[in-house]
């Protein structure tokens, strides 16, 4: 009964408005299946680490079990959004960008609104390190926003987590406005199935992740950890001779690394560091930078077709951000509205899979960036 008088007086309002938070998490993952993989165990972990007294994060003087896999998965060694890369890596089928390598390109420009929300959020008064690290959001790729947050030591780690995933999740309602505000109708119904992809050789798609790795640590030295994972896996899939490990990757490790992953952030989410305005500020600055990414692929593949012969669908430049696979059916949804006969899934997963290296690579080089400058 002490534990519990003790208990109750040391609830304040913010632990209940972290509950409330806690289980909307809980309801969008069950009900609207929004990231259920990742939001469900963010929201349980979120009720467990403000419950007044938990165990979670401190016992008897020692480390809580949330703490301990914060302080060894991300605080000491940032293995959890690392390794989750293997998994993505055994996913992804780098065949439809390596048969068109100019949906590099949208990949890269889809990368644009971080630099300029890095630059918006300074002027809000966010320190550099919390500003960088709100603007790789527009990524739409959680793991890479967690490293990222973490690298710079960013204040508000829980809160860039939670929106990095929230949009990534969103991207359905987020994109499609995003591109028909940029696109012509007619634009919107350019078929491309006279851009016959050529044939990849299983050399090819071997040597594919070894040369990216190379060049990415020439380009990007802090972005190893991410792409050298992330080829690692896709390299264990294309060898052809790791079957089951290639299934445990993409299956049983990723997984695993999500669920463990959505706990462990949980810890980020103490109401006393979690609520403030800057959480709400963040928000805002990653819708920023998420619009703005799918503005920059967009732009990019009309500015292209300046110069082609063989016109992109500009909506395909959207797919360019890192949410894969989602954006790539997003995209191949709205062409099959606007003509039900046009296919834009290959060349939309090849502008996917490029902005997944690109927001890998651009994440090493803030990191390479800002932190000697902090």
């Amino acid at each position: 009964m002490d534990f519990l008088v003790e208990a109750l007086k040391l609830i304040t309002y913010k632990h209940a408005v972290m509950w409330l938070i806690g289980g909307a998490l809980i309801f969008l993952a069950i009900r609207f299946k929004t990231e259920p993989a990742l939001l469900l165990p963010i929201g349980f972990g979120c009720i467990l680490v403000n419950i007044p007294l938990s165990n979670v994060l401190t016992q008897g003087g020692q480390t809580g079990i949330i703490s301990w896999l914060y302080n060894v998965g991300i605080e000491a060694s940032e293995a959890m959004p690392i390794l989750l890369f293997i998994g993505i890596g055994a996913m992804i089928d780098f065949e439809p960008l390596i048969a068109n390598p100019k949906l590099m390109f949208l990949g890269g420009f889809a990368q644009i609104g971080i630099f300029l929300t890095v630059i918006l959020a300074v002027c809000f008064g966010f320190s550099l390190q919390d500003a960088a690290a709100s603007g790789i959001i527009g990524a739409a790729d959680g793991p890479t926003s967690i490293l990222v947050a973490h690298a710079l030591k960013s204040k508000y780690v829980g809160a860039i987590t939670i929106v990095a995933y929230s949009y990534m999740a969103l991207v359905p309602i987020i994109q499609p406005p995003v591109v028909r505000l940029l696109t012509t109708r007619r634009e919107r119904l350019i078929r491309m199935d006279d851009v016959k992809p050529r044939k990849v050789s299983k050399v090819v798609k071997i040597l594919f992740p070894i040369v990216i790795t190379f060049t990415a640590g020439l380009i990007a030295p802090s972005s190893l950890a991410l792409i050298g994972f992330l080829m690692l896996g896709n390299l264990i899939k294309e060898s052809g001779v790791l079957g089951t490990l290639t299934d445990t990757a993409k299956n049983n490790l990723a997984n695993l690394i999500t669920l463990l992953l959505g706990v462990t952030i949980a810890f980020t989410m103490r109401a006393e560091e979690f609520l403030s305005v800057a959480t709400l500020v963040i928000m805002a600055l990653g819708l920023f930078a998420f619009v703005l990414d799918t503005a920059g692929g967009v732009l990019f593949a009309k500015f292209l077709n300046l110069f082609l012969k063989n016109k992109i669908n500009p909506m395909i430049g959207a797919a360019g951000i890192s949410a894969f696979p989602m954006s790539a059916r997003v995209i191949h949804k709205m062409g099959l509205k606007e003509d039900n006969t046009n296919f834009l899934l290959m060349h939309a997963v090849g502008a996917n899979v490029s902005g997944q290296i690109a927001s890998a690579i651009v994440g090493g080089l803030i990191i390479g960036l800002v932190v000697p400058m902090i």
